[in-house]
């Protein structure tokens, strides 16, 4: 029920409508941001990882030495006296003071002899003979080597490593630290070598666009042959400003220019280069141009430029906003008192109308190449690349996907061939069909299908008029789009929709066409309230979108009689108004006047064709979708005749 925004401005391509059924907005979760961590990330971790391995394995080798002795029972003198008469013990060890026996049944027991007497004075202090101790095996070592100064020093040695260790990981985390203080300034451009083929991007990877390549040519030629130009006086614009909508391919022709030329490719974002410090910015543009100037012809790209080059002025940060001073050093860089040979910078923006005027001046970005919305053939163009690598199935046909995606822009086409080979896998399939194709683009447009959605009998119901009245509305009127699709299937946000679409590509919009789809628009409102008697909170987007394009029609467009040919605001923020509030009063009250006029106008087609209401609801309720062929099967039976290409072009004109 509520439709995609509706609004094309005049010099625009007219892009997808969808009347979208949508209740209540769900709530916008918080997003949550990923945690940046501590300095060093997954460095810090490891040496602290490292340091307790190494801490565990010192410890286990000195248990294993020392304990040696613990695994032991000592004994009195007395009781080693006892046992040597009795004739247990079999063996005695002599270390020092230490004695270690063994036993005639193979234990071992450990004792301390008196360290100022020896062991036969000893044990015949506690009454054993000399016949009685001959019979044992009495060994004397000295307490020399390895194991006595080991087991000596091994207290003070132990803790000395353990501290040295944990010194050097300290040491090595602050000099760490310091390092990145020393490379804060250093750019983060990204390059892409030229003689890396799997990162290399040629014209031939660009479909459509080709009045964008052909003033790309110009660039690839000087990088290939300077000599050319520079014998004959001519300077290559050392700026190239890339200016389209989100998705149109900026990025992808800048690097398909430094893939045509071969050259080096250093790309980077406009927000990479502010900090909170003020002068890193500065610090690193004058880095990243150093050293695209050591690997000149290069290209330098900056994409979102808007976020460093907005107007200067505007008081946002006072006189040392950090982004101002990179904007200068950008301005210095590209002409000022050490002029850039044979590097040029492409940058890429959708808000060119925000730039500092420094900035569009001849010797910066002197050349502002525009890349529109792809036509119905670009359009085919793109598909056909991003196709190469999927296998249709026989019933495939690209002309019809091309056809259904007006507005589409390069990317959404790439999600969409994407969406579709997704759908083909997740269903065991080896091919990728035309169905697929065709739900990818309504997955796209409005999110994935809702199967746990579940209306109950009369919302299906009220939803199925809300959309048939869009559909009957858009349908009798002479100068909207003719309908394609019709669905009381949840996607996304929207409980329904209508898909409308034109048969050619158009690049303006008339008053009466704006007219005609505001009450289009308005056809799913007008139908609740002409069956039920109320409305519902399902037209809450179609409302807002049709509000603002009837808004546009009289402060942007000039398409109001009674305020005239004025514009009064340049951008849909509608902020800053420099009108009274006398005009602010005309204009909410022909933005109404449009509204209601639309709203009766689309109650009117509706009574004039109830028939033709009641049978594309009922057959929306039994089959839930509804295909053109079959709309229009409808509509002949109810004596309405669907609009057809020639039809269409005729009333156009």
């Amino acid at each position: 029920m509520a439709p995609n925004s509706n609004t094309t401005p005049p010099e625009g391509g007219k892009k997808k409508q969808i009347k979208k059924s949508s209740g209540t907005a769900p709530e916008d979760g918080k997003k949550k941001l990923p945690g940046s961590g501590m300095p060093g990330g997954s460095g810090f971790l490891m040496n602290l990882g490292m340091t307790i391995i190494i801490f565990l394995l010192l410890i286990s080798g000195y248990s294993a030495i020392t304990g040696l002795t613990k695994q032991k029972v000592q004994v009195p003198l007395s009781q080693v006296a006892a046992d040597v008469k009795s004739g247990a013990v079999k063996e005695i060890d002599v270390n020092g003071n230490d004695l270690d026996l063994t036993y005639a049944d193979g234990t071992h027991k450990t004792a301390m002899k008196d360290p100022d007497t020896g062991l036969p004075e000893t044990l015949a202090t506690y009454g054993a003979t000399p016949d009685q101790l001959s019979a044992v095996a009495i060994k004397i070592q000295n307490e020399s080597g390895f194991k006595f100064w080991f087991l000596t020093f091994a207290p003070i040695i132990f803790p000395v490593i353990l501290l040295g260790i944990l010194f050097l990981f300290l040491v090595r985390q602050v000099r760490g630290a310091g390092m990145q203080a020393f490379t804060f300034g250093q750019s983060k451009a990204r390059m892409t070598d030229p003689a890396d083929q799997s990162q290399r991007v040629t014209f031939a990877d660009v479909a459509g666009a080709k009045e964008a390549k052909e003033e790309l040519m110009e660039i690839v030629d000087f990088l290939k042959n300077p000599k050319k130009f520079l014998d004959i006086g001519a300077r290559i614009p050392k700026g190239i400003l890339l200016m389209g909508a989100p998705g149109t391919g900026k990025t992808l022709l800048a690097r398909a220019v430094a893939g045509e030329a071969g050259v080096p490719f250093f790309s980077i974002s406009g927000s990479e280069f502010v900090e909170m410090f003020v002068g890193v910015g500065a610090s690193r543009v004058r880095d990243l141009f150093q050293i695209a100037k050591k690997a000149a012809p290069s290209i330098i790209f900056v994409d979102e430029i808007d976020a460093v080059g907005r107007v200067r002025g505007s008081g946002v940060g006072g006189g040392n906003d950090e982004r101002e001073q990179t904007l200068n050093q950008i301005l210095v860089e590209m002409d000022g008192f050490d002029p850039t040979e044979k590097v040029i910078v492409m940058a890429a923006t959708n808000r060119p109308d925000v730039l500092d005027p420094a900035l569009m001046r001849p010797g910066r970005f002197d050349r502002r190449v525009t890349i529109d919305l792809p036509d119905r053939k670009d359009r085919l163009e793109i598909l056909a690349v991003h196709s190469r690598t999927k296998p249709f199935g026989p019933d495939v046909n690209l002309e019809v996907i091309a056809e259904r995606t007006p507005g589409f822009s390069g990317a959404e086409l790439y999600s969409l061939m994407n969406e579709g080979a997704i759908l083909a896998a997740r269903e065991n399939r080896t091919e990728v069909t035309q169905y697929d194709l065709i739900r990818s683009i309504e997955k796209v447009m409005l999110g994935p299908e809702r199967k746990s959605h579940l209306m109950n009998k009369e919302e299906k119901k009220l939803t199925a008029y809300h959309e048939a009245g869009h559909a009957l509305v858009t349908s009798v009127l002479e100068f909207a789009d003719p309908v394609h699709k019709i669905s009381i299937i949840s996607r996304g946000r929207a409980g329904g929709y209508t898909l409308k679409l034109p048969f050619e590509d158009h690049k303006m919009q008339s008053r009466k066409e704006f007219l005609d789809d505001i009450a289009g628009t308005l056809g799913g409102f007008a139908a609740e309230e002409l069956i039920y008697g109320d409305v519902t909170t399902g037209p809450s987007n179609d409302l807002a979108v049709v509000t603002a394009l009837a808004r546009d029609m009289v402060s942007r467009y000039g398409m109001s009689d009674v305020i005239g040919p004025v514009a009064f605001a340049t951008d849909h923020s509608y902020r800053n108004e420099t009108y009274s509030q006398d005009i602010a009063a005309k204009i909410d009250a022909e933005v109404s006047r449009m509204m209601e006029e639309g709203k009766n106008r689309a109650r009117q087609v509706l009574m004039d064709h109830r028939g033709a209401l009641d049978a594309i609801a009922l057959k929306l309720v039994e089959v839930e979708t509804l295909e053109r062929e079959e709309f229009e099967k409808i509509l002949i039976a109810n004596g309405i005749t669907p609009k057809s290409k020639k039809e269409e072009d005729v009333l156009k004109v």
